[in-house]
């Protein structure tokens, strides 16, 4: 009679849990194999079997992140004001960025050398970048907005990396109210200057 399966589909959604958790906790530095089969109470070999190497890993908790991001975006309510609705997307990306920053640059940043995304991974992007154009559409379809969604969706995003990479490195101000200032002035003038 064959041995029971151990490594099981559970268990490597623990361990991806367990991942993202540790990489949050760690930061990049200290995200090992070894770290991670410890904080999810398994063996490294295990970790080794469900994710075949570090870069596996490293994959999964791409993946991983981008769901987690989109999960959250989906969840801002679209209303009758499409502007609006573009602009509430903004905090909800800042949170996450600022809630997970190591996991941020390793969705944005792509700091460990032996993880390369492919063109599957890649394709995770848009995900979150589709929410993004879908939203910016309807303001094009209205005329509130002018140019290409992909366009415009890309330049957002790009502000908002940036402005969340300043605000994680305390380089975007002193007080939370000059912050506060610097992220609406940045979004505000961005879709001000795609306005019709």
């Amino acid at each position: 009679m064959p041995r029971p399966k151990q490594r099981t589909p559970e268990l490597r959604d623990q361990v991806l849990k367990v991942a993202v958790a540790t990489l949050n906790e760690d930061g990049l530095s200290a995200f090992t194999i070894r770290r991670v089969a410890e904080q999810a109470s398994t063996s490294v070999p295990a970790v080794y079997e469900l994710f075949q190497d570090k870069s596996g890993l490293v994959r999964a908790v791409f993946f991983e992140g981008f769901r987690m991001l989109a999960r959250r975006l989906l969840e801002a309510p679209e209303t009758d004001d499409a502007v609006a609705d573009v602009q509430r997307l903004i905090p909800v990306f800042r949170r996450f960025c600022l809630d997970y920053p190591a996991l941020a640059r390793v969705m944005f940043s792509r700091p460990f050398q032996d993880f390369d995304p492919g063109p599957e991974e890649l394709a995770m992007s848009p995900s979150v970048r589709g929410i993004f154009v879908d939203r910016i559409k309807r303001c094009t379809d209205a005329g509130l907005l002018a140019g290409d969604p992909v366009d415009i969706a890309h330049v957002l995003l790009a502000l908002a990396q940036g402005l969340a990479v300043q605000e994680g490195g305390r380089w975007l101000g002193k007080s939370k109210a000059a912050v506060n200032r610097r992220w609406e002035v940045g979004v505000t003038g961005i879709l001000r200057g795609f306005a019709r």
